[in-house]
Parts: C-alpha cells; sequence; structure tokens
C-alpha cells in the first residue's frame, strides 16, 4: 500500500487530500511544516510527498533540497503562485511535478497515480549501456562518468534510458511527455525541456549526446 506524506499548513487542506487518499486504499501521513516533514521522510520510506511551497518555519523549496540530499522519493509541489520561476526552480532541485492552488482533487489525485504508476511500473530492460567512460545501469538506477556516480532524479534517468533505447531517432516533446510522464500528465512540453537541460548539465562531458532538433524535439546520438 502506498504511503503517501501530504505537507501543508493548512489543516482544511490536509483533511481535503486525506478523504481522497484514502478513498485510494492509500496510506495518509501529514505534517504541517517543512522541519517536521523532514524530520518524517528522514525516519520513514514514503511512496510519494506533496509538499506545499508557501510554509512556515521551513518552506517547501528548502525543505526539497534538504529531502533530496539523502533520498530520491517522488515529490508534487503545491503552490499558490503558478509563476513559472516557481514551476523551473522546483524541477531544478528534482520535484516530479507540481499543482496550482486552488486545485482540483480529482486532478491531484490522477497525478499521484500516475506517479506511482511510474515508479512501481515494469521492471527496465536490464542490459547495462555503456559508451566511452559512461555507463547506465537499469537495474541500480546508477549513472556513472568515469566510475563516479552522477546523481540525478529518477525522471532524468527515465529520460536518460528512453533515449538510449530510442538511439539515432528524433523524438517529439508530445511523445516523450506521454511516454515519461504518462497520457494523464496535466503539464506542457516546457516541463520536457526543463529536465532534459538537468539531464545535460549533470551529464557534463556527455551532454552532447541529446541533440536538440530544432522545432521538433530532441534525438540521442553516439559521436
Amino acid at each position: 500500500m502506498p504511503k503517501i506524506l501530504v505537507v501543508d499548513d493548512e489543516a482544511g487542506i490536509r483533511d481535503i487530500i486525506r478523504q481522497y487518499v484514502e478513498f485510494e486504499g492509500f496510506e495518509f501521513y501529514e505534517a504541517s511544516d517543512g522541519v517536521e516533514a523532514y524530520d518524517m521522510a528522514k525516519a520513514n520510506e514514503f511512496d510519494l510527498i506533496l509538499l506545499d511551497v508557501m510554509m512556515p518555519r521551513s518552506d517547501g523549496i528548502t525543505t526539497l533540497r534538504r529531502i533530496r540530499e539523502f533520498s530520491d522519493v517522488p515529490v508534487i509541489l503545491l503552490t499558490a503562485k503558478g509563476e513559472e520561476y516557481d514551476k523551473v526552480f522546483g524541477f531544478d532541485l528534482g520535484a516530479d511535478d507540481y499543482v496550482v492552488k486552488p486545485f482540483s482533487p480529482k486532478e491531484l489525485m490522477s497525478r499521484i497515480k500516475a506517479i506511482l504508476k511510474r515508479v512501481k511500473g515494469p521492471a527496465k530492460q536490464d542490459e547495462v549501456y555503456t559508451f566511452k567512460t559512461l555507463t547506465v545501469n537499469p537495474k541500480s538506477y546508477e549513472i556513472k562518468i568515469d566510475d563516479k556516480k552522477i546523481t540525478v532524479t529518477p525522471k532524468e534517468f527515465e529520460l536518460l534510458l528512453y533515449f538510449i533505447n530510442n538511439q539515432n531517432t528524433v523524438i517529439t516533446r508530445d511523445v516523450i511527455l506521454n511516454k515519461i510522464w504518462g497520457y494523464d500528465f496535466f503539464g506542457d512540453s516546457r516541463t520536457v525541456d526543463t529536465h532534459i537541460k538537468m539531464l545535460r548539465s549533470n551529464l557534463g562531458e556527455y551532454r552532447d549526446l541529446i541533440k536538440t532538433i530544432w522545432g521538433v524535439g530532441y534525438k540521442y546520438e553516439e559521436y
């Protein structure tokens, strides 16, 4: 049974989300601020964290940054602003999705289930991919360059693996969005661009393996 941690300083919002989470048969946990959420995430293994951005003591962005120091648990950000900066900054820190307040509880649950489905989905192919000093291991979700582990988010890893499995093929943003985020994802193609930007940054000297095909999408090509 998936364990969901909901972090929001408004008790009313937590109560509404609790009803929907428990209706789906998930285990519901709650925290009223970022400090409490960090302590709970440190002491427990959650399947997903729903994290409000604007909170007392420790805001959601700070809390996400601290959680990412020890965990790759999927995180959905709740924000009242809905500004592009907040979304991009959240993705840069490893958020998997965002929801703008006020939100539809049904839409929120669709996003939660979509992420859980991806995380718990079928295992990726077992073959370890190697290119020069770059290795990608689907079993351990590890990327290494010169035998040094490169830290990436689960979504970045899935993106890279998808590119590797579709080498030399131009893939549109919409196809990537559907394959990696799912058909019920409510975001747009800028989500793809943001994650690819982060993935390229983490790949360092191998960033040019992912080529931009202007006006179309992306292509993975060894050089």
